[in-house]
C-alpha cells in the first residue's frame, strides 16, 4: 500500500468514526428528552386523592361526617366532601336502584346488608361506631318522663322512628325487652325528624339515639333507661363497588377509622366498635 492509499484510509475511517459518535450523541440526547417529556407528563404523586367524594350517610352521623369532611378537605387541597343524609334504608334504596356514591355509612348491619346483598359494596363493610338510644324529652322534662315504661301513659305524645330505620327497629327492641307496648302519634322515617318533632313541641317525647340529644344541646333534654343497652345498633361503612372516586373513597373511609376520626365521633357520643 501506497503511503497516499494509506493517509486516505486513515481520513476515511477518521470521518465515519466521528460521524459514529455524533449519531450516538444525537440518539442519546433524544432519548433523553423523550425520557424528560415522559417523566413531566406523569403524574407527580400517583393515589394522592383528589375530586369529590360522595357520601351516603344515616342522618345521626350529620354534625360529625360533616366535621370530618371538612378536616379531609383541608388535608387534600382540591377535594371535595358531599353528603346525603337520611334514613338507612332510604339510602340503601337510592344506592341500589344506581344512585352515584362512593361511600355508605349506615346506622346498622341490617340496612347494610341490602346494599351487599345487590351486589354493590366493594368488599366487607366495617363497623366503625356504635349508637345508644335516649328518650328526649321537652327542655326541663316538664312530664317527669323517667323511664322507657312513662312513654306508654296515657296524654303523652310520643313520636318513633319507622320500624324499616335503623332508629325505629333498635326502639322495638328496647320495648320488647321490657315487655312494654307503645303507639305513637306518629312514625318518623329518620331520626332527625323525630327529634325535630320535640324540639318543635309538637311532641312531648321521642326514642332517638343519644347522639342526637348531645347535638341537639339545650332545645331538648335526654333521659337515659336501662333497655337502650339491648338495642345498640352497630354502624359499618363501605367503600361502593362502583364508585366513581375510588382513591378519594379510600381515604375518607380511612379518616372515619382512624384515631383521629374516633376522637370526633365519640366526642359527639357515639361508642367504640
Amino acid at each position: 500500500m501506497t503511503t497516499r492509499t494509506a493517509r486516505r484510509t486513515r481520513r476515511t475511517l477518521q470521518v465515519a468514526g466521528a460521524g459514529a459518535a455524533a449519531l450516538l450523541a444525537l440518539t442519546a440526547c433524544s432519548s433523553s428528552g423523550k425520557d424528560e417529556a415522559a417523566g413531566s407528563a406523569a403524574p407527580s404523586s400517583p393515589g394522592k386523592p383528589s375530586g369529590t367524594v360522595t357520601v351516603f350517610a344515616a342522618a345521626s352521623l350529620k354534625e360529625s361526617f360533616t366535621a370530618l369532611g371538612k378536616t379531609f378537605e383541608s388535608r387534600y387541597p382540591g377535594t371535595k366532601v358531599t353528603f346525603s343524609f337520611g334514613g338507612s334504608d332510604s339510602l340503601a334504596a337510592s344506592i341500589t336502584g344506581g344512585a352515584p356514591a362512593d361511600v355508605f355509612a349506615a346506622a346498622s348491619a341490617k340496612t347494610m346488608k341490602i346494599v351487599t346483598d345487590a351486589g354493590d359494596a366493594a368488599g366487607a363493610p366495617a363497623t366503625f361506631v356504635r349508637n345508644q338510644l335516649e328518650i328526649a324529652t321537652l327542655p326541663g322534662n316538664p312530664d317527669k318522663v323517667s323511664s322507657l315504661k312513662d312513654l306508654t301513659g296515657p296524654g303523652l305524645k310520643v313520636v318513633l322512628c319507622a320500624k324499616e330505620v335503623p332508629c325505629g327497629a333498635a326502639a322495638q327492641k328496647a320495648l320488647d325487652a321490657g315487655k312494654l307496648e307503645l303507639t305513637p302519634v306518629s312514625y318518623e322515617q329518620d331520626v332527625r325528624s323525630a327529634l325535630t318533632k320535640v324540639e318543635l313541641k309538637e311532641a312531648d317525647a321521642a326514642v332517638v339515639y343519644r347522639t342526637d340529644v348531645k347535638a341537639a344541646g339545650d332545645k331538648v333534654e335526654g333521659v337515659e333507661f336501662p333497655e337502650s343497652a339491648d338495642a345498640v345498633n352497630d354502624y359499618p361503612i363501605a367503600l361502593l363497588k362502583n364508585a366513581p372516586n375510588t382513591t378519594a373513597s379510600k381515604a375518607f373511609i380511612a379518616l372515619v377509622r382512624s384515631a383521629e376520626g374516633q376522637k370526633v365521633l365519640t366526642g359527639a357520643g357515639f361508642l367504640k366498635p
